[in-house]
């Protein structure tokens, strides 16, 4: 944590302040509202996807960019998604084709607007992508690496086709297309697999692995399924958790409405996190892994949300009980940071 105070946090928010402003020079008003909100509204997202620089700190000075660039092309179109003027798949499709592009170095650029009415933003997306190729170029083990991330990048493209098309036909969508992919995680529920597919932070760990030019293929589909479908899950069934008023407020998706019963969704994610610990002491430098899952639920169940909402004070609760020393001591820092930083 050290590291990250000294180092990654300020690293990432002068990252971020480069692209803020650059998102303020895009020449179409929605693209450039949704761009300024995006980052104003989710640093946290590239904040705490900079932990992983924090695992090499040598190789900093391209890990914090990457992970920066990536998270924030994943919230700008998610923004873009959510409060969108289109329900076209297509259209979400195409957007979402930029983070293949970003993970795959040698990739053309395209014209990623092409199915909506908003285009000029004045390069801001060929920039975020261009900036993911070239560091991810070099780094000396994205080669063994890539394939993985590739597959991570594609399941989280379809989530988000699937996620913002029509409300009346998306659960049927996700659905079928669990029929299809959820062979990876046999055991998980149509939504978990759904929320698996919907986080980041494998891919930020595959970077990490990616600074080791020894890095294997067989090394990164280890280090994968240390993270899909588990760890993934745990993030993002945490974030739903938290989100359920205003996500019933807003008409939005939330994975944790689909259980009979509070008990029901804290059994499922007690499940999870036990799964995530165990899949992680199968990958190397299983500290900081561990640290990331007790952070997670740290710094979700810490959330002001949760008091706001009695269902989800009382699962937090129950999650919370009997937590190791390392899961406290982020919970209180969680509180601090939103206190002094926000």
């Amino acid at each position: 944590m050290s590291r990250v105070y000294k180092y990654v946090l300020p690293e990432v928010r002068q990252s971020l302040d480069v692209w803020r402003q650059r998102a303020k020079d895009i020449p179409d008003p929605e693209l450039r509202r949704q761009a300024i909100a995006s980052i104003d509204t989710k640093q946290f997202h590239c904040e705490g996807g900079g932990v992983y620089a924090a695992g090499n700190l040598s190789m900093r000075h391209i890990l914090v960019p990457l992970i920066v660039a990536y998270q924030t092309i994943s919230d700008y179109l998610d923004n873009l998604c959510d409060r969108s003027t289109s329900l076209d798949p297509d259209d979400f499709r195409l957007l979402h084709q930029s983070m293949l592009d970003a993970v795959t170095p040698d990739a053309e650029l395209r014209d990623y607007y092409a199915l909506r009415s908003e285009k000029d933003d004045a390069g801001y997306l060929h920039s975020l992508v261009r900036t993911c190729q070239s560091m991810t170029a070099r780094l000396p083990g994205y080669a063994a690496a890539q394939e993985e991330i590739r597959e991570l990048s594609r399941l989280y493209g379809d989530l988000q086709v699937y996620k913002h098309i029509d409300p009346s036909l998306r659960e049927n969508a996700l659905k079928t297309w669990w029929e299809q992919e959820g062979f990876r995680a046999p055991h998980l529920y149509w939504n978990e697999f759904a929320a698996a597919t919907g986080s980041t932070l494998g891919i930020f760990m595959l970077f990490l692995a990616s600074c080791d030019p020894a890095l294997t293929r067989k090394d990164a589909a280890a280090m994968r399924a240390g993270y899909f479908p588990h760890v993934c899950g745990l993030h993002i069934m945490l974030d739903y958790l938290i989100d359920q008023d205003e996500d019933r407020e807003g008409g939005d998706l939330n994975f944790c409405n689909y259980y009979e019963s509070a008990d029901a969704m804290l059994g499922r994610i007690a499940s999870i996190v036990e799964g995530a610990r165990s899949d992680v002491r199968q990958i190397p430098d299983t500290p900081l892994h561990r640290m990331v899952i007790e952070g997670l639920l740290a710094l979700y169940l810490s959330d002001p949300k949760v008091s706001e909402q009695s269902e989800v004070k009382k699962v937090s609760r129950k999650l919370m009980k009997g937590s190791p020393l390392t899961r406290l001591f982020f919970f209180a820092n969680s509180r601090w940071i939103r206190k002094h930083l926000y």
